[in-house]
């Protein structure tokens, strides 16, 4: 569909195109009929001489560019013009921007536009390097007068992007200004798709907050709603009742509390943490805490630490909560390997938390997204083991903020390995 609108976006082009060259030098091949019938009539020639000359008429007048495009020097490089001070300016734009003659002829361009539009050329109708039907019809309306026009379309090749073109009409004085003709349209080029991605993003993160949130919340509502029913004086199912009211309760609350956690990370993202930690010290203490869950569900925590300390520069309950989400990952998803690692290692310029299980691993397609808010791999099993959805994004986040990365690596049917890397402080290793 899109390859025949573009087709006919370009046929409309070079219809144009050749009207105007036809209404631009009508005047030549009207008096050349005029001659050539006049001779056919005397005898001087034969019919068919008059219509091959007035054939060879015609086409000379297509092939001759008309008086506004005839002006334009043959080569033209950004940044290069027969006027540099509108070249500079022209350049000094951050956007693309395209000039081009009232007929849509491309008169000049910026090197961002060259980025953007592949193949400009000057001289050439905008037709040939931009397709979309809705700039060329604003680019006609404006070269003919009209007001400036705003145009958004999405390129779906070879990613989607979000464009924004605005087109406008350039006035050289007050005299053409009067004459409602401008000399120039103006094509600026504004890339709208970080917005539409954030947009989206920002939707989409509604839309799952509230999902989150409505499961428990629906599932206390009908328990509260049995209670005041049929189990109100069943003292039985009354406790089993407030039992489970409890664990959904208590899912919403560690909901709100990741929730709240993530915006305090990103609204401080920009400030790096300057206290000085010990991640030995941090991982041991993340360890003791953790033992009764590991113990709980019979997994055994193997242990690797340096001589010394790995000291850094963080904040450190920042950094309790990425060694605590990450080990309780390992203990609950790779539980079926019966053992976790976490080893803490250093160089001379960083230090590395590692922890890996021996699970069924993670498929190499999710990889990527792990990260993402709410993303998960099983969304059943992660609900039934207490997960927001929400620990690796958090992860991700107070790595960047501590100018660190979070690392992550499936080997197939080997389980899978979380590294999180951050520099140590002024490269000491030493007690």
């Amino acid at each position: 569909m899109s390859s025949t609108v573009d087709g006919k976006a370009g046929l409309t082009s070079i219809g144009s195109t050749i009207l105007d060259r036809l209404r631009a030098n009508r005047a030549a091949i009207a008096a050349s009929v005029l001659l050539f019938v006049t001779a056919a009539t005397l005898g001087l020639v034969s019919p068919w001489g008059a219509v091959l000359c007035t054939a060879i008429v015609t086409l000379a007048a297509l092939a001759i560019p008309p008086a506004t495009d005839r002006a334009l020097p043959n080569e033209w490089k950004p940044g290069a013009s027969d006027d540099p001070a509108s070249a500079a300016m022209l350049e000094a734009l951050l956007e693309p921007a395209i000039l081009l003659t009232a007929r849509g002829t491309v008169f000049g361009f910026n090197t961002a536009a060259t980025h953007a539009v592949g193949g400009l050329k000057r001289g050439d109708p905008v037709s040939f390097w931009i397709r979309t039907p809705e700039i060329l019809e604003a680019v006609r309306e404006v070269g003919a007068g009209g007001e400036g026009r705003v145009v958004e379309y999405v390129e779906r090749v070879p990613v989607d992007r979000w464009i924004e073109a605005r087109i406008g009409p350039v006035w050289l004085n007050q005299a053409d200004r009067d004459d409602g003709q401008p000399q120039f349209v103006m094509v600026a080029l504004h890339d709208l798709t970080h917005l539409r991605r954030a947009e989206r993003m920002r939707v989409d993160f509604v839309a799952n907050a509230s999902h989150e949130l409505r499961t428990p919340l629906a599932a206390l509502l009908g328990f509260i709603e049995t209670l005041q029913g049929p189990a109100r004086n069943d003292v039985e199912a009354r406790g089993r009742f407030l039992d489970i009211m409890k664990s959904q309760a208590a899912r919403m609350s560690r909901l709100v509390d990741d929730l709240l956690q993530l915006s305090r990370i990103e609204q401080r993202q920009h400030l790096r943490p300057q206290d000085p930690v010990d991640l030995v010290e941090i991982t041991k203490s993340v360890l003791d805490s953790l033992a009764p869950l590991a113990a709980e569900r019979d997994v055994e925590i193997v242990t690797s630490f340096p001589d010394g300390k790995a000291p850094a520069r963080g904040d450190r309950d920042e950094l309790i909560r990425v060694v605590e989400n990450l080990v309780e990952n390992g203990i609950k998803y790779g539980q079926s390997g019966k053992r976790v690692d976490v080893t803490v290692r250093t160089d001379s310029r960083e230090a590395r938390v590692i922890v890996r299980d021996y699970g069924s691993g993670i498929p190499p397609e999710h990889l990527p997204r792990l990260t993402e808010r709410f993303y998960r791999v099983d969304i059943g099993d992660s609900r039934e083991k207490g997960g927001t959805g929400l620990g690796l994004a958090i992860v991700k986040h107070i790595m960047a903020r501590h100018r660190g990365r979070l690392l992550i690596e499936s080997p197939e049917g080997q389980g899978a390995i979380f590294t999180a890397v951050i520099e140590l402080d002024e490269g000491k290793t030493g007690a």
